[in-house]
């Protein structure tokens, strides 16, 4: 009798598209034989028939095919399964294909003739990253409980790109550097970090270097010897001690003086401290993840913040995007708090979809934190079951044009008409113009460079084509051509 706990689960679902029916053949018995289950495809046409029915995982083409070539089919294949990774196949490997593949939204590419193995390897990593954006698309309950990833709330595409690279660093060792502006949650990124590392069950300790005099800093992160200055009656264990076997969060880290990041490098590079007042070093191991609101690379150029320690910090940048840059977020982070404020009242509240409009409309430039004062004041404050406009008073100056107006002039206040008088914009104007606006500032500070322009978004080049697409964007350099 067979037992179905032994079953191995299925390892994957390839599509295998080439015009050439003894390559595809050849390719399909190849995937077979390791397991995998593998429909074919005998041109672009077929192909998308297949994605369509089949919830392929996989799509391994062939470039030159007709009448449609493997690149129109890439970008077809994206609007039909956006999580479906492509591994292009090409006998004429140039560079230039390869990266005019990549940049439309291939994960990798081969080259014919290839090798068993050469093959077999790039499909497992293709299928390793759908797994992994498969798991970052599950942003509620259970998930987000197991990861630690129930307080990084949203479905936007800058929310999926961050928790796909949050969840890709949290397994190694390597130091992390935050970035983002005030309240859009640095130290949960950091705490997400910890709770999916090998270092979960041990401590996470957070210190932020903002709070703490310059004076006192040192001896709370490093510790003290007894007698080492006035007031240590004892000596004290610092937070590089408290922190070994887990992980030490530094918050504002560029809040701290030439002279304490000299020491803060020493004792990074060496994973040595040593306590004020005393000559012994004692070995420590603590995960660093650092955070700061400013732009640190300018204040190492303004020569405000040690390069060095900067490179030492900097092995991996995870950036929050700011709240206005995800506004298709704001309903959901909404109900989260609204929820959580409720668990502590006896009158629980609800949200309209009016009050939620009148939020989609607002640019938070207090991001996060500010929705969460927000939302708990509302919460607190008003008298009826439901929640709407009037329970949330917004900053006029902070409120996003409305989309029928237009897209206004690159750096041009952002203003909305707050007037009973005003049309309500609808949630999808909102977002779409938010959205118009961010790929516009981007395009016009690097041109024709989408890989670029898709990095400083934090999007997926696919994630930037299709929404260029949808927003009827070009490059500068290809604006007004017919």
């Amino acid at each position: 009798m067979n037992d179905a706990s032994t079953t191995p689960p299925p390892k994957g679902r390839i599509l295998v598209v080439d015009d050439q029916r003894n390559m595809r053949a050849t390719t399909a018995l190849l995937l077979r034989s390791e397991g995998y289950t593998v429909f074919e495809a005998a041109n672009g046409e077929e192909a998308l028939v297949q994605l369509s029915s089949n919830g392929v995982d996989l799509l391994l083409t062939d470039l030159k095919m007709e009448p449609m070539d493997g690149l129109t089919l890439l970008k077809k294949a994206m609007e039909v399964g956006p999580r479906t990774q492509v591994i292009m196949m090409t006998a004429f490997g140039s560079i230039e294909t390869a990266v005019e593949a990549m940049r439309s939204g291939a994960y990798d590419y081969v080259t014919k003739p290839f090798k068993e193995g050469e093959l077999l390897y790039r499909v497992e990593r293709a299928l390793e990253r759908a797994k992994l954006l498969s798991a970052v698309d599950m942003f509620a309950g259970e998930f987000n409980q197991r990861h630690g990833l129930s307080s990084l709330v949203g479905r936007s595409a800058a929310m999926r790109e961050l928790t796909t690279r949050l969840l890709r660093v949290a397994q190694s060792d390597a130091t992390v550097l935050v970035q983002g502006e005030s309240g859009t949650g640095k130290e949960l990124v950091a705490r997400a970090l910890h709770a999916h590392s090998r270092r979960s069950s041990r401590p996470f300790v957070p210190v932020n270097c903002a709070a703490i005099s310059e004076s006192l800093l040192e001896s709370e992160l490093f510790g003290h010897a007894k007698g080492a200055f006035t007031g240590a009656v004892k000596a004290r264990r610092g937070l590089f001690e408290e922190a070994d076997g887990g992980t030490l969060f530094i918050d504002e880290v560029t809040e701290t003086s030439p002279a304490f990041q000299s020491k803060l490098l020493r004792t990074l590079q060496d994973g040595e401290v040593r306590r004020v007042g005393e000559s012994t070093a004692l070995k420590v191991d603590a995960r660093i993840v650092a955070a700061t609101n400013r732009d640190i690379e300018l204040e190492v150029q303004e020569k405000r913040f040690r390069q060095d320690l900067f490179y030492r910090l900097n092995v991996v940048t995870l950036r929050v995007p700011p709240l206005r840059e995800r506004l298709e977020d704001v309903q959901a982070l909404a109900e989260h708090f609204l929820e959580r404020a409720n668990a502590r009242s006896p009158r629980p509240k609800r949200l309209s979809q009016s009050a939620v409009g009148h939020l989609m409309g607002y640019t938070f430039p207090g991001n996060v934190r500010e929705l969460e004062n927000l939302v708990e004041q509302a919460a607190a404050l008003a008298e009826g079951e439901e929640l709407g406009p009037e329970d949330f008073p917004l900053r006029s100056q902070a409120r996003v044009a409305q989309a029928s107006s237009g897209t206004p002039p690159l750096g041009s206040p952002i203003i909305l008409d707050t007037s009973p008088r005003a049309q309500a914009p609808t949630l999808a104007a909102v977002v779409e113009e938010a959205e118009k606006r961010a790929i516009l500032q981007a395009l016009e500070r690097h041109g024709t460079d989408l890989a670029r322009v898709a990095d400083e978004l934090e999007v997926s080049s696919t994630t930037l084509w299709r929404k260029m697409k949808r927003l009827n964007l070009r490059p500068p350099g290809e604006m007004g051509r017919e």
